[in-house]
């Protein structure tokens, strides 16, 4: 199964560019879009999923013209949105029922079966005659995915997924869309990076409406090797050190201010070298153009 999106554009009536010739090719397995919040992520995400057209550009799940076949690509798709409400006075069974019947599961035994498998695989069985308003973030959250995956589609977003949630709660969502991703395509859009680098094998790091970088979380890594370097320094000395270095990231540490520079050579002996990883190829990415929201 693979997912081809090709030149695609949009801009919005306010005139605010959105998406600028985006392409990408996605096959079966957990695909992550890692972007600041106004980056273009959602509207990608929109658009895939058949809920706002394009300006220009195609999308093609296998044979189905996205764009031109809403009504095909959304007999197989699993959707889960950023801002994904409930009914609060219905329980997650009642409401599992009544999706169930919308994607066109219409025999009553099938439906009940469709229902409970997804209630226990989602660990939400136990709870199912309960109020959704009773369920916490997670939980909803869970409930959200049940749904998603509702008529078994071939396809499934999921948008901002772990925002808000604990700890706890995140690493019971990272496993249940591990084992979604199986043999699925599922689009995981995030401005977090550790939900990308945790569960996807491939990514796209997108700002401003373009894709900046595109490719396996490990080799977008490793292509830093060599070229960061650390040091400490007195806060009032940042913005310094910023015209002299590309300083791609600053943090805290025990009260003392640690920059990481780009640069294939070390810009002098108070640096040490830095092991890259997932989050210091996204500063870098990100510190190249300036996303507005979307």
């Amino acid at each position: 199964m693979e997912l081809r999106i090709t030149n695609l554009s949009k801009t919005y009536p306010n005139g605010k560019q959105a998406l600028k010739h985006i392409t990408l090719t996605i096959q079966n397995g957990m695909f992550g879009l890692l972007g600041q919040n106004g980056a273009g992520k959602s509207t990608l995400m929109r658009t895939i999923a058949t809920l706002q057209d394009a300006d220009t550009g195609s999308i093609f799940l296998d044979d189905i013209d996205v764009l031109n076949q809403p009504a095909e690509m959304r007999k197989v798709l699993g959707y889960l949105p950023q801002d994904f409400g409930v009914y609060p006075n219905v329980s997650a069974e009642e409401m599992l029922l009544y999706i169930a019947e919308m994607k066109g599961i219409t025999h009553a035994a099938e439906k009940k079966e469709s229902v409970e498998t997804l209630l226990h695989r989602v660990n939400l069985y136990e709870v199912r005659h309960k109020k959704l308003s009773t369920y916490s973030g997670g939980m909803k959250q869970r409930f959200g995915i049940a749904q998603a995956l509702l008529g078994e589609p071939r396809i499934v977003i999921v948008d901002e997924p772990t925002a808000g949630l604990d700890p706890l709660e995140r690493n019971r969502f990272y496993n249940l869309l591990s084992e979604i991703g199986e043999n699925t395509i599922v689009i995981l859009s995030t401005h977090i990076v550790e939900d990308v680098s945790t569960l996807c094998n491939d990514m796209a790091i997108i700002g401003n409406g373009t894709v900046l970088q595109a490719g396996k979380p490990t080799d977008i890594e490793t292509a830093l090797d060599g070229c960061l370097w650390e040091k400490q320094i007195d806060k009032h000395l940042l913005g310094q050190y910023q015209q002299q270095f590309e300083v791609i990231s600053n943090r805290f540490h025990a009260g003392k201010l640690i920059i990481t520079v780009y640069q294939e050579t070390m810009p002098d002996p108070g640096f040490w070298r830095k092991i890259p990883t997932l989050e210091d190829a996204y500063f870098k990415r990100l510190s190249q153009t300036t996303p507005q929201p979307v």
